[in-house]
């Protein structure tokens, strides 16, 4: 084997730390010594026992703001890395709690805020449950007392539902696979309107199901809203704040996921009795106004004598009017027959005048001596006929 060179040893042994399972998700015991910050905000200490002592940072981005306490036995999570450029062993902490709060505690919290910093807390991703369910899913112990104060409650105040049971085990070890398995399952019921996930009170080791990432997942994911009632009022697990909304027991799940069919009942029968009387008042008003506006026809029409004397009145000035005219056109015609008749050649004629026509292919009337010459026939129209003569 040919010699390595140092950087290929120490990157070789970085590897071999960083892909080691149990390496990368360790949870460290030790006292606080030698602790520093960067002016990048990264805190430097060192973890100690009797025995021995290592290297740790926690970096800006991870618990910002929190400080190290110097000289205090701590519970910290983090993994185990090699400074390349100084061949050092370091401990990479992203979670650290005082050693007195628990191992159980301390993972609960660093999980609760790695959960929280996700986004699956966020109040403003909850949602708003349905008015009137009519399907509702259950996830619990099907032997379980929670079972029974779910159907109570659901009996005594929304009958209307069905209520469809997903069985799960809560407690112990296969708990959490069976709560996901039950919540996958509901999940497949495309007419379920909402679902509830309960469990009785218990040690807080019995609820720790709960608190399982991949149940707080499941109900995060779930896809219609969830309500949860785990434990007593007391407790509170990780599901709860993932769920669309907590309530503190099983009872009180039921109860807040749905109206009071009683309350429902007053409510329409309040809504019936003001529509009644909203329609009875509008129709009262409608009726007022129409005998307003029928008083105020009868007030503008007018009557019938009056009505007659106007008309009288105005055929009379018709009449005139239209007399009047007719006499102005008959002086008018009578003034244009006489200027007709005085435009009359026969009126002419009769006054002793005469009209002489040359024959010839064309009767042409003599107006100059010099239209006819001598052997010209000639017509010589008068009052009372024509005669015929020849110039000469």
């Amino acid at each position: 084997m040919d010699p390595l060179r140092v950087s290929q040893l120490v990157y070789l042994l970085k590897d071999m730390l960083e892909g080691s399972e149990l390496l990368s998700d360790l949870w460290v015991v030790g006292e606080v010594a030698d602790a520093t910050r960067s002016r990048l905000g990264h805190r430097y200490f060192s973890l100690r026992d009797g025995d021995g002592a290592i290297r740790a940072v926690l970096f800006r981005d991870d618990m910002p703001g929190a400080e190290v306490p110097a000289g205090e036995r701590v519970l910290a999570h983090g993994r185990v890395t090699l400074y390349p450029q100084r061949g050092e062993l370091q401990f990479v902490c992203d979670f650290f709690r005082p050693e007195g709060v628990g191992i159980e505690a301390a993972r609960l919290e660093r999980l609760r805020e790695r959960l929280e910093e996700e986004g699956l807390f966020e109040p403003s991703r909850k949602r708003a449950l349905p008015a009137y369910p009519r399907r509702i899913g259950v996830v619990t112990s099907p032997t379980g007392a929670a079972i029974q104060d779910v159907r109570d409650v659901l009996a005594r105040r929304w009958p209307l539902a069905e209520l469809v049971v997903s069985p799960a085990l809560v407690q112990g070890d296969q708990a959490p696979a069976s709560i996901v398995a039950a919540l996958r399952t509901l999940a497949g019921d495309d007419a379920l309107d909402l679902a509830l996930v309960v469990r009785g009170g218990g040690a807080s080791a019995d609820l720790s199901a709960f608190n399982d990432e991949s149940v707080v997942r499941a109900v995060f994911g779930f896809p219609v809203p969830v309500v949860t009632g785990i434990g007593h009022e007391t407790d509170t697990s990780l599901a709860d704040f993932a769920a669309d909304l907590r309530a503190p027991t099983p009872s009180a799940a039921a109860a807040r996921a749905t109206p009071d069919a009683a309350e429902v009942s007053a409510r329409f029968d309040s809504l019936e009795r003001a529509m009644a009387l909203a329609a009875r008042g509008r129709i009262e008003a409608a009726a007022a106004h129409l005998r307003n506006l029928t008083a105020g026809l009868r007030h503008a029409a007018p009557s019938p004598a009056r009505a007659a004397e106007r008309v009288e009145s105005l055929g009379a000035r018709m009449g005139g009017i239209l007399t009047a005219r007719l006499a102005a056109e008959r002086a008018n015609l009578d003034r244009t027959g006489a200027q007709i008749a005085a435009l009359n050649p026969a009126t002419t004629l009769a006054r002793g005048y005469a009209i002489v026509e040359r024959l010839g292919r064309r009767r042409r009337v003599v107006r100059r001596v010099k239209d006819v010459k001598a052997g010209n026939r000639i017509a010589v129209s008068v009052g009372d006929g024509a005669f015929w003569a020849e110039v000469n």
